[in-house]
């Protein structure tokens, strides 16, 4: 009887180590991103890691790199709307972002903020996927009528908003939610 043959290995592309890394940023910061740390866990040698990245680095701006498209991929297509429903549009994105209890989500999120206090490569991508965030509301705020000052105002305090309460456990301040988040919208959106 022949000897049992070994399980074969995981073929694991980029993204499955780009997607492990940012599980792991999100859990202990970039620190805790270590190629033979993430080795093990994926369950692959490290020569998997060197077959799809040159270095640490390589893998962490890949990181970023993911994290920044899939944030302004997702407000572009959130904000993207026909003319005239600017306003239904807005209360929608508000809605979306307000109700969205994604822990994984704001915990990467956070990991990526708190890493670009520290990494000017990482602040800049922050910056960009910020400034996105900004004047892809600010267009809609001022396609409903409103002026730049007042679109940009309208737009910080959209974010302001959206970040703060996803921070905060809502539920245990106010029985209403729906009655209190109802009222921010239409503070917001006009």
């Amino acid at each position: 009887m022949p000897p049992p043959s070994a399980a074969p290995r995981n073929a694991l592309d980029r993204q499955a180590w780009i997607d492990a890394a940012t599980t792991t940023l999100a859990e202990y910061g970039v620190a805790g991103v270590r190629v033979e740390a993430l080795a093990k866990t994926l369950g692959v040698t490290k020569g998997s890691f060197y077959w799809h990245f040159r270095d640490r680095q390589a893998l962490l701006e890949a990181v970023l790199d993911n994290w920044k498209q899939g944030r302004i991929g997702d407000i572009v297509k959130q904000t993207r709307c026909e003319p005239g429903h600017e306003r239904e549009q807005l209360d929608h994105v508000m809605a979306v972002y307000s109700a969205s209890r994604n822990r994984k989500g704001i915990r990467i999120e956070l990991a990526i903020r708190d890493w670009a206090r520290r990494d000017p490569t990482a602040a800049t991508v922050v910056e960009e996927v910020d400034a996105t965030r900004y004047d892809c509301a600010r267009t809609l705020f001022v396609a409903r009528g409103m002026s730049a000052h007042e679109a940009a105002t309208r737009s910080v305090l959209l974010y302001a908003y959206v970040f703060g309460q996803s921070l905060m456990d809502c539920d245990r301040i106010e029985a209403d939610m729906p009655r209190v988040r109802s009222e921010i919208f239409a503070l917001i959106n006009g």
